[in-house]
């Protein structure tokens, strides 16, 4: 079985979160903000990864120290139940519509990490999550999990739809990337045999 846990302890944040890479996108996700935990059932529905996310931070300074975290935490337990990255599809792109709004995203689980993050917010926030906080909770991930990871915005008016078009995106990316390559599937993809 591809999964994996990892807990992470600061003076910050308290987190322990664990993925099934062959699940369901089955969500248990408590994070004490409400607007992320709906963004991480978005993405684990859509990527069909299992998620279980429990995570307490310093929620009375404000919600970035804990959307960062979780997202390193997310990232390293991916990371982790890829091991070898054997066998993988390994690239992935899809292009999300949510009713006004199109996002774009594309996925190179190359062992680099690097965000490309074209995405504008109309307002500073949805509720009271601060919108600039999905490119920490991204650039985190990418970080953790070792990936290219790139999103862009085409358009859109509501930041609540921008946002979580960038969340199925790149959960449909997760989906397509995470596969096992039937034609290659004890085979590193890539020519230089390691990633």
């Amino acid at each position: 079985m591809r999964a994996a846990t990892v807990s992470r302890r600061t003076n910050e944040t308290d987190i322990v979160a664990s993925i099934v890479l062959d699940g369901t996108g089955g969500a248990n996700v408590k994070t004490g903000v409400g607007f992320f935990d709906h963004m991480l059932e978005q993405l684990a529905y859509h990527s069909l990864i299992d998620f279980s996310v429990k995570a307490t931070g310093d929620l009375h300074i404000d919600h970035h120290h804990t959307v960062e975290d979780v997202g390193i935490a997310i990232g390293q337990a991916l990371n982790e139940a890829l091991a070898d990255r054997k066998g993988l599809v390994r690239y992935a792109d899809c292009a999300v519509p949510m009713d006004e709004t199109l996002t774009r995203a594309a996925i190179d689980l190359s062992g680099r990490p690097f965000l490309a993050f074209l995405v504008k917010f109309p307002t500073p926030k949805i509720g009271d999550f601060d919108t600039e906080l999905v490119r920490e909770f991204f650039q985190a991930l990418t970080v953790g999990i070792r990936m290219a990871l790139h999103v862009e915005t085409v358009y859109g008016v509501n930041s609540h739809h921008i946002a979580e078009s960038c969340f199925k995106a790149v959960a449909r990316c997760l989906r397509g990337a995470v596969s096992i390559d039937s034609g290659r599937s004890q085979r590193i993809p890539s020519t230089k045999g390691s990633i």
